[in-house]
């Protein structure tokens, strides 16, 4: 046999695409990537359900590619599957990113969690209250999808974020992500208690065995692939035959992996697991899913009728005016009132800035527009065109904001880098004196 040196093409070919997949893995990873593929996927589908070819959008998304699970309830379509399946790898790396930020994040002390976490509460109260102001001012219909409005896409508010932040202090991103986190936490719970229809306690009960089973491996830092694959697996079937939606599943199985690392000073479990499956939450389950929430024809529709529907009304009016009010007015307000303070290194006009980017509600607020109306129904297109709208405006919005303070960061920096020494006086003027 020839001798298989380390320059050999087989080795330089395992090396390359290794690395090749690394790098791969590293873009997925960036929050304008993530934010990039989650829009391509939403265009995508907004121009294939409005072209002559849109007939074949709707079959894909009705196709059943396994019609002998109606025993064990999985007898579903394409698009059920994203939305229950996939979707549920994107609330493991949140369960994940919700746990790490409970024991070693900034959720972990009170007095600096205290303003993201109102703001975060009141980011979702108030949007619920302007979604059921304006339904029940035009009569009431629609009331059941008051939770639309509440959720913050974390993907896509942190790439806008991403994109204009090139001299905003990072003190925005962490209030940001925390304001995020909390949100998608309350909005796991929102959707688990009312949006649970069929709840059947039996297989709700089972799913604990395979949880624990996972649990229980992780605790003791046991990472086989093929022992925890098929325990999640099993876990997130029982928990969507209890009628509770699959992707809490997701969460439950984040929340059980220890955050602290245990012998060595390396990352802990939660964190490197997290590492491992944010490029395929990022790069396949948001994008898919997008790509299949996102698909409502235009086609011989009134855009005006749309346009004042109510429930389109409520839902955009939740996510520019609920969203930016009720996370800014919060904020000020337990700032007003008692001890707690902006971190030194954001100001009020920030705070401004990211109140409208809360109101990018995308993932969660098509998730929950189908729970509240079904998949497909013509409520549940009138959503999906609301939310975009609503997300569009804010993201808009919070750009023209975010992109001044930006230009305010700037000059500022421009200004400390010819001032070195810091005595307030530019560099370029005391040489010309000492010239």
């Amino acid at each position: 046999m020839a001798d298989r040196g380390p320059t050999s093409p087989e080795r330089l070919l395992s090396r390359r695409s290794w690395s090749e997949a690394r790098f791969l893995a590293d873009v997925l990873r960036t929050e304008t990537v993530g934010g990039g593929l989650l829009l391509l996927g939403a265009v995508a589908a907004l121009i294939w359900t409005n072209s002559p070819w849109r007939a074949g959008y709707a079959a894909l998304a009705d196709w059943v590619p396994w019609s002998g699970g109606a025993p064990l309830h999985l007898d579903l379509n394409l698009a059920t599957w994203t939305a229950d399946g996939l979707l549920a790898i994107f609330f493991f790396v949140v369960g994940l990113e919700l746990k790490r930020e409970f024991v070693a994040g900034d959720l972990r002390d009170p007095r600096r969690a205290a303003l993201p976490v109102v703001a975060a509460l009141g980011g979702m109260l108030l949007p619920a209250l302007c979604y059921v102001a304006v339904t029940l001012a035009a009569g009431g219909a629609g009331l059941r999808g008051w939770a639309i409005p509440t959720a913050t896409d974390i993907a896509f508010a942190l790439a806008v974020l991403a994109v204009v932040s090139s001299h905003l202090p990072q003190g925005m991103r962490a209030f940001l992500l925390t304001l995020a986190v909390v949100d998608d936490l309350f909005a796991i719970i929102i959707i688990a208690v009312f949006y649970t229809a069929d709840f059947h306690f039996l297989p709700l009960l089972g799913a604990l065995a395979p949880i624990a089973a996972f649990a229980l491996l992780v605790r003791r830092r046991q990472t086989w692939w093929w022992a925890l694959v098929p325990l999640a697996v099993l876990a997130w079937g029982l928990v969507h035959a209890s009628g509770v939606h699959a992707t809490v599943a997701g969460v439950l199985l984040g929340f059980t992996v220890p955050v602290r690392a245990g012998r060595g000073d390396g990352p802990g479990l939660a964190e490197r697991l997290e590492h491992q499956w944010r490029p395929v939450s990022a790069g396949l389950a948001v994008p898919v899913f997008a790509f299949f929430a996102a698909g409502v024809s235009l086609v011989d529709v009134d855009l005006a009728g749309v346009l004042t529907d109510p429930v389109v009304l409520a839902v955009v009016a939740g996510l520019v005016l609920g969203k930016s009010v009720g996370v800014f007015g919060s904020t000020f307000l337990l700032a007003r009132f008692t001890r707690a303070e902006l971190d030194e290194d954001i100001t009020w006009a920030d705070l401004f800035g990211l109140a409208l980017l809360a109101g990018i509600g995308f993932t969660v607020s098509l998730l929950i527009g189908e729970l509240a109306f079904g998949a497909g129904s013509p409520e549940d297109d009138r959503v999906k065109v609301a939310v975009l709208l609503g997300s569009l405006v804010s993201a808009v919005l919070a750009c023209g904001v975010l992109v001044r303070r930006n230009r305010v960061y700037r000059r500022i920096s421009e200004r400390e880098s010819r001032d070195s020494d810091g005595d307030g006086v530019p560099d370029v003027y005391q040489q010309e004196e000492s010239a």
